[in-house]
């Protein structure tokens, strides 16, 4: 019986992650407008913040001439890259949407989506080096 016990105690404590505290999920937030933001602004900066070097964004694009679909991929320096190209044309206020829900988060991961004007990007963000950073984009 005490054998039981002892294993059920090591086994929550070993598997059981702690609910993400607040300011977790204001930074997940943050994360994902210094992306939506910095693409809709033109600033590097935010997106340069926002992203992970690493990242990888994938967008599945059908071309219309033979209805085939193919995948496209971008990385951080692309993102920051079309961020910066915008800076001399934002996108104005009243036209950015920018609806953040956070799914769900888990340790140091966290799944978002987000709604723009004429998209929706998933993100997969990472708790790295003590920072939320976007891994993947969707």
């Amino acid at each position: 019986m005490m054998a039981g016990m002892l294993t059920m105690l090591l086994f929550s404590l070993l598997f059981t992650q702690a609910a993400p505290t607040p300011a977790d999920r204001d930074a997940i937030r943050q994360t994902a407008l210094d992306y939506i933001e910095g693409f809709y602004d033109g600033s590097a900066e935010r997106m340069t913040r926002a992203l992970h070097p690493d990242l990888a964004k994938r967008i599945v694009r059908v071309d219309p001439a033979t209805g085939k679909a193919r995948l496209d991929h971008m990385g951080a320096e692309t993102l920051i890259g079309m961020a910066k190209a915008r800076e001399v044309r934002p996108t104005p206020k009243d036209k950015q949407q920018k609806d953040v829900t956070i799914l769900d988060v888990y340790g140091n991961a966290a799944t978002v989506k987000v709604v723009a004007n004429d998209w929706i990007d998933y993100l997969h963000i990472a708790k790295f080096d003590g920072r939320w950073v976007i891994v993947n984009v969707l």
